[in-house]
């Protein structure tokens, strides 16, 4: 079986289409029947003869597949797709023939390997693999190599819950409604793969009797907004980790800035200013501590060379330096501290939200969620190469100039190569993530400049007077 998301290009190749299901990528969504003489999902299932598709003016396609049980058991599995849906119905209906009653439990199962997803490179490792939902233990994911180790769990038995494949900006899930009680269950089935599933019970099916059991599957987008209405605890799949706190609200304010900018890549910057202007009075007292350590790096300096063979003396000379001019050395680093959680989960709701696959910006930047590549790569290491990332690490290179040179020779030859370190770190990057650090070092060099100019300024009129 194969399930292709027409609404989605290849991550590899842009020509095609996205596929979610593949059997190439030992990739599927299973059901089936438990009970004797009932057939499962590696039974023989018989398709209509005509083509099905989904018509014009028609929002429902019913495919009916049919396979024999024993003893004059029929089974019949109907797949309900819907047009602008990502939800699939599945049902199964039995009809019971035989002379005596039945009592079936109906399973429902995603199994997949552990190869990450096409498109997954430097800077966008993230989780693939199974996941559950309960009320009792919320979502959970597990690695595979737990499942390996027989140190994967599963939530207990429930009346709720659901089970999920999950992988970078896609996910599959059966979705059951109701409050029946459902067993969960993962287990390896070969090397490196796992079937991850849940069991619902059937109640009993006199002879000449029928019953039928419908469970949702959804396969598709990561959506938040839609996901969050098909299933309780369903958005958790966009998983932003221990700052999921702090990101998800950074994701609603960022889509409510494309709702009315309808380009991603113009929400990005107004989003990165509008965090540059909530982050302003930390920054600014950041910038200011360290233009007047720059002021000072000239009596620093002079101190280290007067009391280089006393270190003790230099120490206590260099405090009084600090208290005199009102200076503290760690004021450039404290309000710099407090904001890494919050571009941390900024830099997670760039890279893990859907919304920004194949969405462009200006030029040649025509989808945010992949590596800039208009110089095309680099030879031999085969790493993208664009022009994006390069202006990043030039931004970063005057920001650092702005800033007050270390008087450890050491730590200002790490200052010196930074830039560039940072900039083959971030050729792999996605666009959007080299668009945000991009603008956030402008906005950073534009206000450093100014209380720079308005600290030497301070300084000439004190000198002067």
């Amino acid at each position: 079986m194969r399930l292709v998301l027409k609404q989605h290009k290849a991550t590899n190749d842009q020509a095609h289409n996205f596929i979610l299901f593949d059997s190439k990528h030992s990739y599927a969504a299973q059901s089936g029947l438990i009970g004797t003489g009932l057939p499962n999902h590696r039974s023989v299932w018989t398709l209509p003869g005509a083509k099905e598709e989904l018509k014009p003016g028609s929002d429902e396609l019913r495919v009916r597949l049919t396979a024999a049980g024993e003893n004059g058991i029929r089974v019949a599995k109907t797949y309900v797709f819907r047009r602008d849906s990502y939800v699939i119905g599945v049902e199964h209906e039995i009809d019971n023939q035989s002379t005596a009653s039945v009592a079936p439990h109906a399973y429902f199962q995603l199994t997949r390997d552990n190869v990450a997803p096409e498109g997954e490179g430097s800077g966008t490792s993230t989780f693939t693999g199974p996941a559950f939902y309960a009320d009792s233990e919320k979502y959970h994911k597990v690695e595979f190599a737990d499942v390996a180790k027989n140190k994967a769990k599963v939530p207990a038995n429930a009346d709720n819950g659901w089970v999920a494949m999950v992988q970078h900006y896609f996910v599959s899930a059966w979705l059951p409604a109701g409050k029946e009680e459902r067993e969960f269950y993962l287990r390896e089935i070969g090397k490196d793969k796992v079937a991850a599933g849940l069991i619902l019970s059937m109640a009993s099916i006199p002879a000449g009797g029928s019953a039928k059991i419908e469970v949702p599957l959804f396969a598709g987008p990561q959506e938040q907004n839609e996901l969050e209405k098909i299933a309780p605890g369903f958005d958790r799949v966009v998983d932003y980790g221990w700052l999921t706190v702090i990101a998800a609200p950074i994701f609603w304010v960022l889509q409510w800035l494309n709702s009315f900018i309808g380009n991603w890549g113009w929400s990005i910057i107004a989003m990165t200013t509008l965090l540059k202007l909530a982050f302003f009075p930390l920054s600014a007292a950041s910038y200011k501590s360290m233009a007047k350590m720059r002021l000072l790096t000239p009596k620093m300096q002079k101190l280290k060379e007067t009391y280089a063979d006393d270190k003790e003396r230099m120490n206590r000379e260099l405090m009084e330096l600090y208290k005199k001019e009102k200076v503290n050395p760690l004021g450039g680093c404290l309000p710099i501290l407090v904001q890494i959680p919050v571009f941390i989960a900024l830099y997670w709701v760039l890279m893990g939200t859907v919304e920004m696959r194949g969405a462009p910006w200006i030029l040649w930047i025509t989808d945010l969620s992949a590596a800039d590549t208009l110089f095309g790569h680099i030879p031999f290491v085969n790493m993208p190469l664009g022009p994006l990332p390069l202006v990043m690490g030039a931004t970063m290179f005057i920001s650092n100039r702005l800033n007050p040179q270390p008087p450890d020779p050491i730590q200002a030859k790490i200052m010196l190569w930074m830039p560039i370190i940072f900039t083959f770190m971030f050729l792999g990057f996605p666009s959007g993530l080299v668009l945000y650090w991009t603008v956030n070092n402008l906005l950073s060099i534009a206000q450093q400049w100014q209380v720079n100019r308005m600290i030497g300024a301070s300084a000439v009129g004190k000198s002067s007077s």
